[in-house]
């Protein structure tokens, strides 16, 4: 849409954002970055990443592990299980060094578990 060649009149970049729905900036950058390369073959190309990938900590192992931990009766003084405690738990029965409620919580929600 930004192409001047063969005569073409580029479209503003106000229209640009509204058709393709972001902002100016990223407008400004993908023209940049394709301006630098010149290349439409090199531009589409993704680039390699610099680190390598963290692989999930939640295996589909440790995934079971924590799911039959969630359905199995609470412990003592609770009435049931809460995302905290299912997290402290992982870690104390060395299921993994260290466990957010957060991990848990996503891993339930993944699942269609609810604690309630």
């Amino acid at each position: 849409m930004l192409d001047q060649s063969g005569g073409r009149i580029p479209a503003k970049q106000v229209v640009l954002t509204e058709r393709i729905g972001v902002c100016r900036q990223t407008v400004v950058e993908a023209r940049d970055a394709f301006l630098e390369l010149k290349s439409v073959k090199l531009f589409l190309q993704r680039k390699k990443r610099e680190t390598p990938p963290v692989p999930p900590k939640v295996t589909g192992r440790l995934e079971a592990r924590i799911i039959a931990l969630a359905c199995s009766k609470a412990p003592e003084g609770y009435a049931r299980w809460t995302l905290r405690l299912l997290a402290d738990k992982c870690v104390e029965l060395q299921y993994s060094d260290t466990m957010s409620h957060m991990t848990i919580s996503r891993l339930l929600k993944k699942t269609n578990l609810s604690l309630i």
